[in-house]
């Protein structure tokens, strides 16, 4: 059985073959390869004569493929390539002694950044890093670790693990909350100070459909503080600028310090969650692998974390 060593020699032939195929030129092969246009030449033809076939059509100063030779050239520069990239990729593997996570600034506020000093104090030897975006992003294509996206789980080339349940509730300050009278109706609702979330690349819910999972009269007027940025919309929320929907698994502790209350009794838990993702393709390294398993072994831990009976939404309310 005729085996590669067989049939072309060394790898080397196909490298000249392929520089000089893409140059159509023996003698600029040879200045990219370094050598002299002889060596380019001789390689060429050990090459043919190993296939038993012409690859060029010899000119005066330049050579042109054949058909034989444009079939070789097409699997040839296509498997270097292929090459190339894998050892790319395996470079940036080699190189990378950090860990990123690519996250919503209000994940990297609320729930990340209070939990750090415990990931640090278990994982000190890790260097995480998180990159806070509006978007949802190629992870393999821009040498990300790991992201927190939401959505229903799945997503084309990656793995997903649910971190939390989709829950949103009103909420307001302690001190906005005090300064009006109670809001003991969905109807009293939907005429107080709402703070909108208006996302330009990733969709989000709003007060219209959370009214209408709750069953509620609501119109939408188009006043209200608009904001494109969940951080911003919660940070609004705490300087009593009005009551904004929260997303329970990123406002809990902020309820606990109260520094946020919640208004009324109403909750919506809807189809979608939150996920931590990582690609398929691109393997993880061991400590991206120590930061996934530490964040999902922390949203189980979670007072609030999928499957937590208090998190259920009001008998109801949707």
């Amino acid at each position: 059985m005729e085996d590669f060593q067989d049939l072309v020699h060394s790898t080397h032939h196909l490298r000249v073959f392929e520089v000089a195929a893409r140059h159509s030129s023996f003698t600029r092969a040879a200045a990219e390869l370094n050598v002299s246009q002889p060596a380019v030449s001789l390689a060429v033809r050990q090459l043919e004569k190993a296939l038993g076939i012409r690859l060029f059509v010899r000119g005066h100063r330049s050579v042109s493929l054949t058909q034989a030779g444009e079939m070789l050239f097409g699997d040839v520069s296509a498997g270097f390539a292929r090459i190339l990239e894998t050892a790319r990729l395996l470079r940036r593997q080699g190189r990378q002694s950090h860990v990123t996570l690519s996250v919503s600034t209000a994940f990297a506020n609320y729930w990340m950044v209070p939990r750090l000093a415990q990931f640090h104090r278990l994982n000190p030897e890790i260097d995480l890093r998180l990159q806070t975006t509006d978007r949802d992003p190629d992870l393999a294509g821009e040498g990300l670790s790991l992201a927190v996206w939401r959505g229903d789980g799945t997503w084309r080339g990656y793995s997903a693990a649910r971190i939390a349940d989709e829950e949103l509730i009103a909420v307001a300050s302690p001190r906005f909350a005090e300064a009006y009278p109670p809001v003991t109706s969905l109807e009293i609702l939907a005429g107080q100070r709402l703070i909108h979330l208006e996302e330009p690349f990733r969709p989000c819910p709003t007060w219209r459909e959370w009214f209408a999972a709750m069953k509620g009269p609501y119109r939408d007027s188009g006043g209200g503080l608009r904001l494109n940025d969940y951080a911003l919309v919660v940070q609004a929320a705490m300087a009593g600028e009005g009551i904004a929907l929260g997303w329970r698994y990123i406002v809990e502790g902020l309820l606990r310090q109260e520094l946020l209350t919640q208004v009324g009794p109403w909750r919506w838990r809807t189809p979608k969650g939150f996920y931590l993702i990582w690609s398929k393709t691109a393997a993880l390294s061991a400590q991206a692998e120590a930061v996934r398993d530490w964040i999902i072994e922390t949203s189980q831990a979670d007072s609030f974390a999928p499957g937590d009976d208090r998190s259920a939404a009001v008998p109801g309310t949707g």
